[in-house]
């Protein structure tokens, strides 16, 4: 069987000094440290046989990707379908003011995690980033595609690919800035699943999504 390799890459640390929960907003970018954190899975990518590098639309999802092509004269496409998941308290720090859990106005929002009813259903989020995967795994059959996206839809698709339930503790996703999660396909059929953190030596002290501390 012809073994094909897509790996979803989540992007590096966001310039986010608001703590703000960006989601699909506009014109957040990597920080200084998230550039050296593409740059470090750049280069752990760099041997590897991929020919299709492809990212979302938002701005850190494509810095993340550039260097990451470069080493393979590649140019970033652009997939839509590998977007963030939409959360209506984007805009917002989570817990604070708009975005108050104790706000009435927002207790519907939190009425069914299983949808989630705050925002993007988690099947949805699979099936767009599966159509794309199976995309790429055929256009680049028997080499391996780097596809750049975002912690959540990663992290669901995972646990899809691995028969796990979708609901799941955000705080133990494996899925960490500028990680590598690699769905190894022999022919069509997903055989198993490989993480990695290229980045791992920066994590110190970083910033993830909503403003936490990474470590």
């Amino acid at each position: 069987m012809t073994e094909t390799i897509v790996h979803l890459v989540r992007h590096g640390e966001v310039h986010n000094p608001g703590k703000i929960l960006y989601g699909r907003l506009p014109g957040y970018r990597l920080s200084e440290r998230g550039e050296q954190m593409a740059r470090l899975t750049g280069d752990a990518l760099a041997g590897r046989d991929i020919v299709k590098v492809a990212a979302s639309p938002l701005l850190r999802a494509q810095q993340t990707a550039k260097p990451i092509a470069e080493p393979h004269g590649l140019v970033v496409e652009t997939d839509e379908r590998l977007t963030e998941a939409l959360n209506h308290f984007e805009g917002h720090r989570i817990g604070h003011g708009e975005a108050s859990f104790t706000n009435p106005k927002n207790w519907k929002y939190f009425v069914n995690p299983f949808r989630p009813s705050w925002g993007e259903r988690y099947r949805d989020q699979v099936e767009r980033v599966m159509a794309s995967v199976r995309d790429a795994r055929h256009t680049a059959e028997g080499h391996e595609v780097a596809l750049v996206l975002h912690q959540l839809p990663i992290w669901l698709t995972r646990r899809a690919a691995e028969h796990k339930p979708l609901l799941h503790d955000p705080r133990k996703r494996e899925c960490r800035l500028a990680s590598v999660t690699s769905l190894v396909f022999s022919g069509e059929h997903l055989d198993h699943v490989e993480y990695s953190e290229p980045a791992a030596a920066l994590y110190e002290g970083a910033v993830d999504a909503t403003g936490g501390k990474l470590t």
